[in-house]
């Protein structure tokens, strides 16, 4: 005779069961044919942890429950940030020597355990890649310590103003054409690559620059001494002086690139940018370049719509196709905002819609709006997930 606790257990199990069959029912017939397509077993599944909106990495034992959640839904890749605000969420020396702060103090969680290591101990107890992901690149905020330790690293418009407005943040951006921030960047990320036991490193859609900004006195000597005297275009987006800042970054990209796989070999430099376009017009972003010049390993573009006509029209952009040829490229999908809950049936039409189209991946953003941060209920969207990987898959290689 089963006892009350395998009653119930046996009983919760075919509730869930009942939840997952009857939702994903409901969700399939209601979904275009052309949408239901079968997953492969090369694929990227990924998530991105943030501690935005987040409490995820704060906590050992959400960290936990979160993983083996993934886990059981077949997910198979990590992608835990370890940079933003201005600091590192890692007990950091590099952080420490430059601007005198080695973790953000605004998180006193983070002082009492290396959240990294233990996502990266976690993941791979469950066989998943980590990959840490700086999602601030080169941009900080205004009243972080390292804008306050060196203001000269901070880069500026043709106007003299600084301050780059974010909803209701005020960020600022360190100069990427300074040696002495590329040696910064340079420096984060060999830190981790050589402290732990990492599957590779992500950079975002802010390893760049808003292109309006570049006009502090270092970028406009170095541009004259370029140049022959003359001074930078008073227009921002002039050709030109778009192609010279966005050719410095590539540089720096082959540096990173090189010095990452000096020390090891098999880890990922992966991307996750912008649609081209917009990557290098308004970020002097030239991912394009960096794919044909053997920069990134990874691309994973953002294609956070809402419309799936302009969803399928940015997966079908020459730039994607050409980076297929090369290296595995990944769709970027909205899972929801705090403030901006996205519905669990449009992320199923483009999960599908990215697989019906060929690409070996899929990563969302991000781990909170998979089924926390919802108007929908959680065993409804984690039914989805379950539906869409329904058995478990290991990455391209």
């Amino acid at each position: 005779m089963l006892s009350w606790h395998q009653w119930r257990s046996k009983v919760g199990f075919l509730c869930m069961g009942l939840i997952t069959f009857s939702f994903v029912f409901l969700l399939q017939t209601a979904t275009p044919v052309r949408s239901q397509v079968s997953p492969s077993p090369n694929e990227i599944r990924g998530v991105w942890l943030t501690n935005v909106d987040s409490d995820v990495l704060f906590s050992r034992v959400r960290l936990e429950r979160a993983i083996e959640n993934l886990d059981r839904l077949n997910f198979n890749t990590l992608y835990p940030v370890v940079w933003n605000w201005g600091y590192t969420l890692y007990p950091s020396p590099v952080a420490a020597r430059t601007y005198g702060v080695a973790v953000d103090p605004r998180i006193p969680e983070l002082a009492l355990r290396d959240t990294i290591a233990d996502t990266i101990r976690l993941g791979h107890q469950h066989h998943m890649t980590v990959i840490p992901w700086l999602e601030f690149g080169f941009m900080t905020t205004a009243e972080s310590e390292i804008a306050a330790t060196h203001p000269d690293w901070i880069t500026q418009r043709r106007d003299g103003s600084k301050i780059w407005q974010e909803t209701i943040y005020q960020r600022l951006w360190l100069n990427p054409f300074r040696p002495e921030v590329q040696q910064f960047i340079l420096d984060l990320v060999l830190e981790i690559v050589n402290n732990y036991d990492i599957d590779g490193i992500q950079f975002d859609d802010h390893f760049g620059l808003p292109s309006d900004f570049g006009y502090d006195d270092y970028t406009i000597q170095l541009y004259r001494q370029e140049h022959n005297g003359q001074s930078p275009p008073d227009r921002y987006d002039n050709a030109e002086w778009v192609r010279w800042r966005a050719d410095k970054i590539t540089e720096f990209m082959g540096r990173i690139h090189q010095a990452v796989k000096a020390r090891k070999s098999h880890a990922i430099v992966s991307l996750s940018p912008n649609h081209y376009s917009f990557a290098y017009n308004h970020s002097l972003q030239d991912w394009k370049r960096w794919n044909q010049r053997g920069y990134i390993d990874e691309l994973i573009v953002q294609i956070y719509r809402d419309s799936m006509d302009s969803f399928r029209s940015e997966m079908a952009r020459p730039e994607l196709l050409e980076a297929r040829q090369r290296i595995p490229v990944a769709i970027g999908i909205l899972t929801g905002l705090k403030d901006k809950p996205v519905g669990i049936r449009q992320v199923w039409e483009q999960a599908q819609a990215a697989r019906a189209e060929g690409f070996p991946g899929i990563s969302f953003f991000f781990y909170e709006t998979l089924w926390n941060l919802s108007q929908e209920a959680e065993s409804d969207r984690q039914a989805v997930f379950q539906s869409l990987f329904s058995a478990p898959a290991l990455r391209p290689g």
